[in-house]
């Protein structure tokens, strides 16, 4: 499977790496302290599983990353995007659009119909899963743990 290698000013989009896998747990504690933080350990069996993950990085720092799980082939090929997270300090920069954008790529590849969950309270992550496809269908009580924190369901059709 091709993994996309995008450069944006100063940051490459390209595979996450197992020695990446401290610097991701670390922004995950930054970036969803009361969800249950992903481990190092989660980034590295995601990657033992074989699933496509990205990084975006800039000086050789680990800025942002992102996950998906393809889940067959066609026809009928579905995926789910386990996790994108930036940098707070490189946020609003279109790094978080770029590893979408490169998961995706992954999916259309295979013409998978994409889905993922997105707190419900999390409204520009929402709006960039909008203007990218995605629309609402349905909506998780309490998904998050331990927060509580509700999620709505999204869809992506296959291109």
């Amino acid at each position: 499977m091709t993994r996309p290698s995008v450069t944006l000013p100063e940051v490459l989009i390209d595979a996450l790496r197992p020695a990446d896998a401290a610097r991701c747990a670390a922004l995950e504690q930054v970036l969803f302290p009361g969800d249950e933080p992903w481990s190092a350990d989660a980034f590295l069996e995601e990657l033992r599983a074989g699933h496509p993950y990205l990084a975006a990085r800039t000086g050789g720092l680990v800025v942002g990353y992102g996950g998906i799980a393809v889940v067959g082939g066609p026809p009928g090929a579905e995926a789910e995007i386990h996790t994108i997270g930036v940098d707070p300090a490189y946020q609003g920069r279109g790094i978080g659009r770029a590893l979408l954008r490169g998961l995706l790529a992954t999916a259309d590849a295979m013409r998978a119909t994409v889905f993922l969950e997105v707190r419900t309270d999390n409204g520009a992550a929402r709006s960039l899963y909008e203007s990218e496809g995605f629309t609402v269908v349905g909506r998780r009580r309490r998904y998050y743990r331990p927060s509580g924190a509700d999620a709505y369901t999204m869809r992506r059709e296959s291109r």
